[in-house]
């Protein structure tokens, strides 16, 4: 046990360990994992969230009077540090492990733990890095998230695809009902291919803000980190082959419509109001004669609607879940989006109106007189 004692300001110290806290095992076999490691050294203070699958690190400026290292339990050293008055805070621990917290005329003595109990983090050594926007990869994960499994026997499933090659950069999701994919050009010219935790994709984007302009990927064999900002996250990648996603896009269709994304979501969800968690069913979409005709039948009732759109090709009528269809149309995030579908059997894909950044595709459902 080495004892430390610093002083710095108790906001940022309160942000980073708010951040680094998601990282933090809620229960463990290892108390030392639902602690923050707390190293003080060269006037930073270094703080560490681990789970053995995630570990989220930063640092934040200080007055340091003494070098040292400590454990501290994340839940109850954050509520202290909410609760402080003052702008500033001060940390000693001593021998004994017992950390004194002060700020203002607020003072804590709570039980520390040894940092030789910590696990060390991964390192990703000899790897190249990869550079790209904060808001764009912000965006990628955002419209692709959505389509990853939540419970599904591959695990393979409960992550996105990373497909980088030739200056491009994909982002794949897949959960047997629908695929969304999603594409930025980066200047990188190399080729990797990786599967990143859903959970892992959902912290990287709580850490993009704003202000982030350019994230640095480093990805090694079983592991990736993730710079962002004064954060670092280093992550395991899922094992396994990934569905062939490509295998699942229709080369061809007969019917294509270009529709307000607007007023499609709104012609869903009237019809979804005739639909609960126990009862069923999907949304009946004809189109013909440069309208979109949506219906929904159960037991509660009937319901209608139609909208005019840009149509070409065959007429068809279509079934489809009403959540997979809101969530495409939703996370599509433009005025207006184009529609593709190959008879009604045939996945529906989704694309962007002009350019080629997203490709959503929806797995109909069989209407009962359906040929």
């Amino acid at each position: 046990m080495i004892p430390l004692k610093f002083t710095c300001n108790r906001q940022k110290l309160n942000e980073a360990v708010t951040n680094v806290q998601r990282a933090v095992s809620s229960k463990s076999t290892m108390p030392a994992l639902e602690g923050i490691l707390l190293k003080a050294e060269n006037h930073q203070i270094f703080l560490c969230g681990y789970d053995l699958e995630i570990g989220i690190t930063t640092f934040v400026d200080a007055d340091i009077t003494e070098p040292g290292t400590v454990v501290i339990n994340a839940r109850l050293f954050s509520d202290i540090i909410k609760r402080m008055p003052e702008d500033k805070i001060t940390i000693e621990t001593n021998e004994k492990l017992l950390v004194y917290l002060a700020s203002g005329k607020v003072d804590y003595k709570i039980m520390g733990m040894a940092a030789e109990e910590y696990p060390e983090l991964p390192t990703v050594i000899g790897s190249e890095s990869i550079d790209i926007d904060g808001e764009a990869l912000s965006s990628m994960i955002r419209q692709t998230k959505y389509a990853i499994a939540d419970n599904d026997m591959k695990p393979t499933h409960k992550g996105s695809l990373f497909e980088i090659a030739d200056n491009s950069i994909k982002v794949i999701s897949v959960d047997g009902y629908r695929l969304a994919i999603r594409t930025e050009t980066i200047a990188y010219q190399g080729e990797k291919s990786f599967i990143m935790p859903g959970k892992s994709l959902s912290e990287i984007t709580k850490l993009i803000t704003e202000e982030t302009d350019t994230i640095t990927m480093t990805v090694g064999g079983r592991h990736i980190i993730f710079r962002i900002g004064n954060y670092s996250i280093i992550t395991r990648l899922i094992e396994g082959e990934f569905m062939n996603y490509r295998a699942a896009i229709p080369k061809q269709h007969v019917t294509e419509l270009s529709v307000n994304t607007r007023k499609f979501i709104s012609s869903i969800e009237r019809m979804s109001l005739l639909l609960t968690e126990k009862l069923k069913s999907p949304i009946r979409c004809r189109i013909e004669n440069g309208l979109v005709k949506t219906s929904c039948n159960t037991s509660l009732g009937q319901a209608y609607d139609e909208f005019e759109a840009d149509i070409s090709g065959e007429d068809v009528e279509i079934g489809f879940d009403d959540k997979f269809m809101l969530d495409a149309l939703r996370y599509s995030e433009t005025d207006k989006v184009s529609i593709e579908i190959n008879g009604p059997l045939s996945p529906i894909v989704l694309k962007p109106a002009e350019g080629d950044s997203f490709l959503f595709l929806v797995l109909p459902v069989r209407l009962k007189n359906a040929n």
